[in-house]
């Protein structure tokens, strides 16, 4: 007898999470509101977890979006390489123990702020690719 109501899906080249727009704003906010702090911690050990949580969560999130729009471009390219090297540099970032911290939190938003200076990049250099009319 088969009780979930949940299904699984297989999807190892994230197809269905490629067709979803990022919310970006909201995160854009949170980052600027974060980098803004500079006087001695205020919240509890816990909210600085949660915060750092919810902005590793996303950064994940801009991290496969770059990857995804990165390798549409020819192996040889600049952007293409330059991708690259941010997403090494996000992938030992994010793997690096969350505390409980201000600067903890500011690292993850200053993450998020470089992936997504990476995506705009990505973007622009995509742009006239998906400009160009087709080839007869």
């Amino acid at each position: 007898m088969h009780t979930s109501s949940h299904t699984v899906l297989y999807d190892p080249d994230g197809l269905i999470e490629a067709g979803l727009p990022l919310d970006r704003e909201p995160y854009e906010c949170l980052v600027k509101a974060v980098l803004a702090w500079t006087g001695p911690d205020t919240l509890a050990e816990r909210d600085y977890e949660q915060i750092s949580l919810q902005l590793t969560g996303h950064a994940r999130a801009v991290a496969s979006d770059v990857q995804r729009r990165a390798n549409q471009l020819p192996k040889d390219s600049g952007p293409r390489a330059l991708a690259d090297v941010v997403l090494r540099e996000a992938e030992g970032r994010l793997s690096a123990t969350l505390e409980g911290t201000v600067r903890c939190v500011q690292n993850r938003a200053r993450l998020i702020r470089a992936l997504y200076e990476r995506l705009d990049r990505l973007e622009a250099a995509l742009a006239p690719d998906r400009a160009a009319p087709p080839v007869s």
